[in-house]
């Protein structure tokens, strides 16, 4: 299989993941995981993982899922799924890069196609639909057997089930790509160590990550053994190079990862007496008087918790709290602030959202104020300039986001919003239709674009109209081209 060919498979797939109720584009979230995912994709570089023709044909995009079961998986093509059931475990930004550098090594050193080109027989198109009829069977058995019907579903299922020696090589070049990516390998080893706790008790379905990648003993003591080698400063028997600074035997508590897990088990529904359990715990006795490290979470937690539950001013209360807690430590007190105006914004203050969040952020890092507004940041601060009339300022914002990354829907629906608030129809229709174009829903994009050209034949415009008229008219071919060769291949499927 071809990388070409793997890309386009990966993208069928993709497709229907994006149609899954669970698919959820959280901009908080997503930015965090991304950060960690674009070191990992450096790192891959820097050790020579990443060969020029993956890196420039693969998608490198990370979905996430809004189940609540422990589970990530890499597909063909370089698209990872990751569920919110595994963010909300980890306690560190190494823990989940040592997740993420494994399923990234799994497609760096193409394991999926090398499994995949075992069965001559079946079609690509066939072994997209078996894959997507697993990943629904990893949630519900039932919708998975009627979309991975027969034998079939049986044989791919045994060949996506990575080898031992496979998952032996995902690990070690995963762990050699998160330290050159600065990330701590102690990350590996207390990931192991959950995966193993979790290993020992029945399975009840909320680990599926231990049956699609079983952990052995061998695996554990080859990662102890490495991070035992590092801390006494030998080199890597794979070449990898040494960590940026020895990890020390206890790491100290990383607030903003315990933060966005918090956030990420909110997001899971878990129904809602956890969110008044979760909502609670803060007046406990005795919860004032705990470190930091304990509190951070569960503030985070019942703030949230209470935002679901319709009591915005306990939530924006308790994140104020959350607030003045980590205000010394620079990327804790970030994802403060995001919360703060998340809920600013749902309490109808949009005002108070652009107090909070400045278009020049402050970097977490570096502690300067010239880094760019994060993907968070930028569409918090857009659906708030929208919402005071401010569209034009919340447009110019996203429009170079938008250039540089064409496939962001949750971007281009805040500059629909934006175009329409300001009365520019047209453009809204345009960015309307990029909206399921991001998203390879070409039928919907295609809906939008000639609902578009209809607009420019009922209420001609001026030169700049008659400019976003062109555009509409070239995309409207493309999504066109791409929904009749989308329903080609489903005929060849069927």
């Amino acid at each position: 299989m071809t990388p070409l060919e793997e890309r386009k498979l990966g993208d069928t797939i993709i497709r229907e993941l994006y149609r899954d109720p669970d698919y959820i584009d959280d901009p908080v979230v997503g930015e965090y995981v991304d950060g960690i995912w674009r070191a990992l994709l450096a790192g891959a570089r820097a050790r020579g993982e990443l060969p020029p023709e993956l890196d420039e044909r693969y998608a490198w995009k990370v979905l996430l899922g809004r189940d609540r079961t422990i589970n990530a998986f890499a597909l063909p093509g370089g698209y990872f799924g990751l569920h919110l059931g595994l963010v909300g475990t980890v306690v560190s930004r190494d823990e989940l890069a040592s997740v993420l550098a494994h399923e990234m090594s799994h497609i760096t050193q193409r394991h999926i196609p090398r499994l995949l080109g075992q069965e001559k027989r079946q079609t690509p198109l066939m072994l997209a639909a078996m894959v997507v009829g697993m990943i629904a069977a990893s949630k519900n058995p039932q919708a998975g057997a009627a979309l991975a019907v027969g034998g079939q579903a049986a044989v791919i299922q045994q060949q996506l089930n990575f080898s031992r020696d496979m998952e032996r090589e995902a690990d070690r070049i995963g762990y050699g790509v998160m330290t050159e990516a600065g990330f701590a390998g102690r990350g590996f080893v207390t990931m192991f160590e959950k995966l193993q706790a979790a290993s020992r008790i029945n399975d009840n379905g909320d680990w599926p990550y231990l049956r699609s990648h079983p952990l052995t003993t061998q695996r554990i003591a080859d990662m102890q053994q490495r991070q035992q080698a590092l801390g006494r400063g030998a080199p890597q028997a794979d070449g990898a190079g040494p960590e940026r600074a020895a990890a020390p035997a206890a790491l100290p508590p990383d607030l903003e990862a315990l933060m966005v897990a918090a956030r990420a088990r909110v997001l899971g529904r878990p129904g809602v007496d956890v969110l008044r359990t979760w909502a609670a715990e803060p007046e406990h006795a005795g919860f004032a008087s705990q470190p930091l490290a304990r509190r951070a979470g569960p503030l985070y937690a019942a703030a949230l918790s209470h935002a679901q539950l319709r009591d915005l001013p306990r939530a924006q209360a308790l994140a104020t709290q959350l607030a003045l807690a980590v205000a010394g430590d620079a990327r804790a007190a970030r994802q403060a602030r995001l919360l703060q105006a998340e809920l600013a914004l749902q309490a109808g203050q949009p005002a108070r959202v652009l107090e909070l969040l400045p278009a020049a952020e402050r970097s977490p890092v570096r502690g300067d104020v010239s880094a760019q507004a994060g993907r968070a940041t930028l569409l918090l601060r857009a659906h708030a300039q929208t919402r005071l009339g401010q569209g034009a300022d919340a447009a110019s914002a996203l429009q170079p986001w938008v250039s540089d990354h064409p496939r962001d829907a949750g971007a281009w629906q805040a500059l629909a919003q934006a175009y329409a608030a300001q009365g520019q129809t047209l453009r809204a229709l345009r960015a309307e239709g990029e909206v399921p174009m991001a998203q390879m829903d070409y039928a919907g994009a295609v809906d939008r674009w000639r609902a578009a050209q209809d607009f420019v034949r009922q209420s001609p415009g001026g030169a700049a109209d008659l400019v976003e008229a062109s555009i509409v008219d070239t995309r409207l071919r493309q999504g066109q081209e791409l929904l009749r060769q989308q329903q080609l291949d489903e005929r060849k499927r069927r």
